[in-house]
């Protein structure tokens, strides 16, 4: 498809800046509310300009959660097009640059999105079932969250305040803490209907599982974030995602030291970090693999388990590209 208009979209929680291009060419900026009334009303203004169409245009915005969410309602519920790229992707894409404000940043996202009009992957709606799995897993963090706020400086005061009173301020959270485990349960169970719901997500789940190490929560996140594997189904690309794969920054003679992103899901990071511990104990492959590093090479441990989280993103990518549990004697 041949695109004439190309938008750039810096999207908060309050404003949308809007940079739109004629090609290579700065047409005009607005600002205006994150609202769909708001939205609607800026499109209209656009079908003034000579042969626009949403057909021929393409809306390119970085992720930013749910304040994405009225603008790609209304796209989507207009047929557009629409391109959701990651910030770190559009940063990298045009090297270093000088000033940034929400003008600036919506003219460059435009500008990449006309760079890299030919290889743009178009974006999709997440099935619903996936949707819903990511908001019960958030719900279920924040509660996690809650409770570790509660319980750490409880904690942190046992034999440093009179047994008596620390026993007072205990029980000041006994209902709080009886309440959250309570939830915990419910979200617990919501989350395995879904799955258990819906037949791919089972396939999924099933493979992803069957790689020692990796558990019911840190498959559920690799299954969200890369949405069923169809945004991302590069074991290497998603390492970068990850935070496990570092990138090095290279210009002329220099070449700089390899460094995790720190726009990487952070999230996912820990989660791989707690399956590599799990891996070096319990597959004994991996557990061989750590003791020969660490020991026998005298390797930096954080260094050979951060291989450990490089091998089970590619084991996990094996089993599902190829559709086939995890066996280490498997031979293609």
């Amino acid at each position: 498809m041949k695109f004439i208009y190309f938008i750039g979209c810096d999207v908060s929680k309050n404003e949308l800046d809007f940079a739109v291009y004629n090609g290579n060419k700065f047409v005009l900026h607005r600002k205006i509310k994150n609202d769909t009334k708001s939205i609607n009303n800026f499109f209209i203004e656009l079908q003034k300009l000579p042969d626009f169409e949403l057909s021929n245009t393409i809306v390119c915005m970085e992720h930013t959660g749910i304040y994405n969410n009225p603008l790609l309602e209304y796209l989507h519920k207009m047929d557009g097009n629409i391109c959701l790229e990651s910030a770190l992707q559009i940063k990298n894409s045009q090297g270093s640059v000088r000033g940034k404000n929400d003008k600036i940043d919506s003219i460059r996202i435009a500008q990449y999105a006309y760079t890299f009009r030919d290889k743009i992957q178009l974006w999709k709606p997440k099935r619903e079932v996936i949707q819903r799995l990511a908001r019960y897993t958030s719900d279920r963090d924040r509660l996690i969250s809650v409770k570790k706020m509660i319980l750490v400086p409880l904690k942190e005061c046992v034999n440093f305040v009179i047994d008596k009173i620390q026993n007072e301020s205990e029980s000041f959270f006994e209902a709080t803490l009886k309440s959250i485990e309570e939830d915990l349960l419910k979200i617990e169970k919501a989350i395995q209907d879904v799955i258990k719901s819906d037949e791919e997500l089972c396939r999924l789940f099933g493979l992803i599982t069957s790689v020692q190490g990796i558990g019911s929560v840190t498959a559920i996140g690799i299954i969200i974030t890369t949405n069923e594997f169809k945004d991302i189904n590069d074991p290497r690309k998603y390492a970068c995602y990850a935070g496990v794969a570092p990138f090095v920054r290279e210009s002329g003679i220099f070449r700089g030291k390899g460094r995790v992103s720190k726009m990487a899901n952070m999230n996912m990071k820990s989660l791989f970090h707690m399956a590599s511990l799990v891996a070096v104990r319990f597959s004994d492959d991996l557990k061989k693999y750590y003791a020969r590093k660490t020991q026998d090479e005298k390797k930096n441990k954080m260094s050979v388990l951060n291989a450990v989280r490089n091998k089970l993103i590619h084991r996990v990518f094996a089993c599902v590209n190829q559709n086939r549990k995890y066996d280490k004697n498997y031979t293609a």
